[in-house]
């Protein structure tokens, strides 16, 4: 098996510091002359820093080497395994972290029924600034905020000159989704992906969340509502108010501006830990 040598703890990156999600498509993930290098079927060939990078996001056509695996395991970077133009969210690789420690305090807030109210009205908090989220019920607080994302894909809509008829799409058949509906959903599975990365590697568990409970990934989804009307709503709106044809790639670059531009790798970390404290 090729080497790579796997970097002492105190030198890894934190989450906070790395870069925005790395998307390769077509091509070879492996090891070679101790670093993980990218051979893509364009004959593209490039040396990635995988402690640096927040997850790799391995789209159709994509193989990828035990060795290539274990380096990113060595280097606390999770892997994501994504379908075309990153439409479609398949499976992660969870990253072991060095102890833990959040993994039992998340464990022990949500198994407290009083613990978990109060992170979800914490939650809730995020996306209704304004209200008094004490005195609602969690049952008022969700249909609250069903209405508020309905009206808010109609204010987008009118605010970019981009029709809208209802979020509406088969995850088994996109071709049957409209253009702003198939763009929605690339960023919103980009978005999972970015989050996903960051839970696992900061040792949380995305399969424990507050709000939401069905699936494998409530507390992804618990994150990722609070970020998307200024991330994945912006970035599908704004491409297509210029390109009604845009393509997902094109949707997925103005989305990494979107996250740069709020510096949600600092930020999502230290919003989760103010969360869960």
């Amino acid at each position: 098996m090729p080497i790579f040598e796997k970097p002492p703890i105190e030198t890894l990156t934190p989450a906070k510091d790395r870069w925005t999600p790395l998307y390769l498509e077509r091509g070879r993930l492996e090891v070679d002359d101790s670093s993980v290098k990218w051979i893509g079927a364009d004959r593209t060939i490039m040396r990635i820093p995988v402690a640096t990078v927040s997850t790799l996001m391995l789209g159709p056509g994509t193989t990828v080497t035990h060795a290539a695996v274990k380096a990113c395991s060595d280097s606390n970077t999770p892997i994501c395994w994504i379908g075309e133009e990153a439409m479609r969210f398949y499976a992660f690789g969870v990253t072991p972290t060095h102890d833990n420690a959040r993994a039992r305090k998340q464990a022990a807030a949500h198994a407290s029924r009083k613990r978990r109210v109060e992170i979800a009205r914490r939650m809730f908090a995020r996306r209704f600034p304004n209200v008094d989220v004490k005195s609602k019920g969690i049952k008022e607080l969700r249909g609250m905020e069903g209405m508020r994302i309905r009206t808010l894909y109609a204010d987008m809509g009118h605010k970019y000159g981009v029709t809208w008829k209802g979020r509406n799409y088969n995850p088994r058949n996109w071709a049957l989704a409209d253009n702003i509906n198939r763009a929605i959903s690339a960023a919103n599975a980009s978005l999972y992906a970015l989050c996903t990365a960051i839970i696992c590697s900061m040792g949380y568990l995305p399969q424990l969340g507050f709000i939401h409970s069905s699936g494998t990934l409530p507390f992804v989804f618990d994150i990722a509502d609070i970020y998307k009307p200024r991330t994945t709503l912006v970035a599908a709106f704004q491409t297509l108010s210029i390109n009604p044809e845009a393509s997902g790639k094109q949707v997925l670059l103005q989305l990494k501006n979107c996250i740069e531009k709020h510096n949600l790798l600092q930020k999502i970390p230290e919003d989760i830990e103010e969360l869960l404290a």
